[in-house]
Order: C-alpha cells, then structure tokens, then sequence
C-alpha cells in the first residue's frame, strides 16, 4: 500500500509485488522440505528456530534471484540487471532484514501447522485409548455380573434337586434359556428394553417354581419404551435384589412391580418391592454387586446428568428402585 501511494504507476507497482510473494510461494515447498529433513525434534523449538535463522541467510540469497527473474518475466526489470551481482546488491542494500523475517514467518506458519498435526493426531489416539479402555472396562464388569447372576440361580435349582426334582428340571429348562439368551447378546453392552424383558421373563419363571404363588409380579411397560437401548442385564439384577433382600425374608412373599415410561427423552424403570425394606441403617454406599454393577455401567455407557441409579424406601413400605436412561436421537419412539 504505501508503494501505491508513491508517483510509480501503479500496474509497475502491482507487478513488482507479486513478483516478490511469487517468488516466496515458489521457495515454500523448499523450505518445507528442508525443515522436514532437519534432524531435530519438532519439541525442540528454540533450537530449530537457531537452525533456521542460519538456513535463512543462504535462502533470502536465492529469493532476491528468484524474485528477479520474475520481474524480468513481468517486464518490471530488465534482463541484464538480474544477471551478476545485481539483485543480490539489492537485497544486501535494503530488503534483507525484511525477506529474513518473511523466511522466518513461513517456517513459524509451517511450524504450526505441525504443532496442529501432532495435536490432532494425539487427540485421536487418547480418545481410541478411552474408548478402549471403557470398552474394557464394561465387558470386565459383564463378565462380573454374569457369575454373580449363574451362581445365584444354580443355589435356587440345587435347593430343590432332592426335594422337588421335577420342578428342579423345569428350572434348569429356564435357567439353559437365560444362557442362550446372553450368549445371544454376545458383547453388546446395549440390548433393547423388549429383549430385557424376555431375559427378565425366563428369570422370573425360576423364581416362580422356587416361590410358587408368594411370588407375585406386575410388569407395566409400554410399547413405546420396549424398543429404548437399555445397558444389557439391567433389569435381572434389580429384580434378584428385591426377590432375594426384600421379600425372601418376609413371611408369606410379596410383589414386584417392573415399570417403565419415557418422559422428556429420558427412559425411567422402576423396580419396587413391598418386602422388608432398606433397614434404619441403610446407606446408598453400601449397595451389593448388583446394583453396584448396573450403576457402573449406565454411568459409564451414559455421561450426562439424566442417567443414574437411585435406591430408596418405597411409599407404604419396602424398596423403590429408579433408573434412567437418556434416549439416544437414533431411537425413534411414540406414546401410542
């Protein structure tokens, strides 16, 4: 601009200034290439920097060549006044300080494209690392959850081996459905709320042979929740606690009720029990491998406020347990 503003015409001033940012555009895949040869880390900052003031002095050199010879392309200089010493006495007389500098903002650019690069690449390979490890993590706390279910379900069938062989038979008949129904699921973390629901099923119909008509269990679950995403295995355990913690004690049995709704895109379920209750000294940290289990696992498969599990008394009595799950915009539902 302020060339623009002397009496030189201004297409002489034009041509001149492109001839000499052509002439950096040409020597940047140059002074690319050297930086990437130099045998120095890109850590190394203050050090490259030192190496590249050096290379930048041969460099300005070659650019008042380069410069020149585009100029005579574009009829600003005349041939014989690029031949010798001639732009080289030009760039020593005034421009050399400047074109060492415009070097040394090409390598600063260049620098941070890298810095860019290797920022990039080492987010990546963190989140690959995260999600592995939370893949990790949730397949080691399956494999806890699913021990703890087999061997809670064979002592119910080996109490009744000797007394009650035949309905042992049946329950063993249901317990071989459960495990094809997780073999099924195979490693997926996440299962639709119907397919749940009939794990759930071949859950409860051992427990039924074991407690006959003290048993009692409502499922209220609407269509439109049945096809949510819910963590695999998440219903069997909360049903087992208040089987077993609420209502194995209580004389004469009891209900569990298994609800669900959606509400504002998230999923609530319900597990509530009439049993015998959380105990005066109850407290949320104590809960067993369960329901610490599943509360793991949604606070690991859910990072937001909406997911949880909480356990508290009921109303009238026993237990309530409450989970929720965040639906995913992929899931399409209705309140039909």
């Amino acid at each position: 601009m302020p060339r623009f503003a002397s009496t030189t015409a201004w297409w002489f001033v034009l041509r001149t200034s492109l001839a000499d940012w052509w002439a950096w555009a040409l020597l940047v895949p140059m002074i690319v290439a050297v930086d990437r040869h130099l045998p120095i880390a890109v850590n190394r900052l203050g050090t490259r920097l030192a190496v590249h003031i050096v290379i930048g002095i041969p460099t300005t050199l070659v650019y008042s060549y380069v410069s020149a010879a585009l100029q005579v392309m574009l009829g600003v200089m005349p041939w014989p006044d690029m031949i010798g010493l001639g732009p080289l006495h030009e760039a020593l007389k005034g421009g050399f300080l400047w074109s060492l500098l415009v070097y040394l903002l090409v390598v600063g650019g260049w620098q941070a494209v890298q810095y860019s690069q290797h920022y990039l690449a080492s987010q990546l390979r963190l989140e690959r690392l995260e999600r592995n490890f939370s893949e990790a993590r949730l397949n080691v706390l399956r494999m806890q959850l699913d021990p703890h279910f087999l061997f809670n379900a064979l002592n119910t069938i080996s109490s009744l081996v000797v007394s009650q062989p035949k309905l042992a038979r049946g329950m063993i008949e249901q317990l071989g459905d459960l495990l094809r129904l997780s073999l099924e699921s195979g490693r997926r973390q996440q299962v639709r709320l119907g397919k749940e629901l009939e794990f759930l099923g071949h859950y409860l119909a051992i427990q039924k042979t074991r407690f006959g008509d003290s048993l009692h269990v409502v499922l209220d679950v609407p269509a439109s929740a049945r096809d949510v995403m819910v963590p695999s295995l998440i219903l069997q355990p909360l049903v087992e606690n208040a089987v077993r913690h609420g209502l194995s004690p209580r004389p004469g049995g009891g209900t569990v009720w298994v609800r669900a709704m959606i509400e504002d895109a998230v999923l609530f379920i319900t597990v509530e029990d009439d049993g015998v209750g959380l105990g005066e000294n109850w407290a949320d940290d104590r809960v067993g491998l369960g329901l610490g289990i599943t509360r793991e696992r949604i606070a690991m498969l859910h990072h937001t406020q909406d997911a949880g599990l909480l356990i508290g008394p009921r109303e009238g009595g026993g237990t309530v347990v409450r989970v929720s799950i965040p639906i995913s915009v992929t899931e399409a539902y209705s309140d039909e």
